[in-house]
């Protein structure tokens, strides 16, 4: 990746609002294909969000909105995951949901059809989801904000774990890497994702099939930190292979196209 050309794209955006993948091209001299990628990249750091057929810059500095370009990304296939991950909540037991987006909508599945839980959580976004629904009793961690996340982090959140234990955990992740560990691209929420992993009895990884075998900086721990996988079935032969040799549960949701989404642009 050519961060120059990332930077000519971010500052054309800038000057000239909604373009095209096509006219990009030409402004910085490479292919359809390339720009779709980098458009890709810059949406996951949160600096554009993709139109249909285009893009445009996300204000600048505004962590929040980068949030939310990232939550309504592959949305249907998001929500696909987080209704098969309601289908195992247990009644009654107590339930941590990280800050992950497909997580996040898992606490919105929640609010519309409630059972009795005790939720943690160290996402401000699923705070503001799970606010007054009934029978769910609600704690978010102390700590650190992570702005570009809207979660909480640091020692005090770890701190936190340490002194408590789930029943389940729902977790997302940026990346699972070829080795198989889990990745994400921020220290502190990969220290205190792999404190949540430690204090969980029943630890379920929430992915967008697409996120196999990418890469990320921090490590939160590998796929034997898990008992199941949830994700969509665009998922390649070869992980699914993978996958079946571990003694993981997994389960494969019918995803959107891969031509859905965003992903025509």
């Amino acid at each position: 990746m050519q961060p120059d050309r990332l930077a000519q794209i971010r500052h054309h955006l800038y000057r000239h609002g909604v373009t095209s993948v096509t006219e990009l091209a030409k402004v910085v001299e490479s292919s359809v294909a390339t720009i779709r990628r980098d458009l890709q990249r810059l949406e996951e750091q949160g600096y554009v969000r993709r139109t249909h057929g285009g893009a445009e810059i996300i204000g600048s500095g505004n962590a929040e909105v980068g949030f939310q370009a990232r939550e309504s990304h592959r949305l249907t296939t998001k929500r696909a995951i987080a209704d098969a991950a309601y289908e195992q909540l247990i009644e009654n037991t107590s339930v941590f949901l990280d800050s992950g987006t497909t997580v996040l909508q898992l606490a919105k599945r929640l609010r519309l059809h409630p059972i009795p839980l005790t939720v943690f959580t160290n996402s401000v976004a699923i705070v503001d989801a799970l606010l007054d629904t009934p029978k769910i009793q609600l704690t978010l961690l102390a700590g650190r904000v992570r702005n570009e996340n809207r979660s909480i982090v640091g020692p005090l959140a770890e701190r936190s774990i340490e002194a408590l234990w789930f029943d389940q955990l729902f977790l997302g992740a940026s990346a699972v890497q070829p080795d198989g560990s889990i990745a994400t691209p921020d220290s502190d929420e990969a220290s205190l994702n792999a404190a949540m992993l430690r204090h969980s009895t029943m630890r379920f990884l929430l992915m967008d099939s697409r996120k196999f075998g990418k890469h990320s900086t921090f490590r939160v721990g590998t796929l034997d930190d898990v008992t199941h996988v949830i994700t969509d079935d665009h998922l390649d032969e070869e992980w699914m292979s993978r996958l079946a040799q571990t003694e993981l549960s997994c389960s494969y949701v019918s995803g959107t196209s891969l031509h859905d989404e965003n992903e025509d642009i």
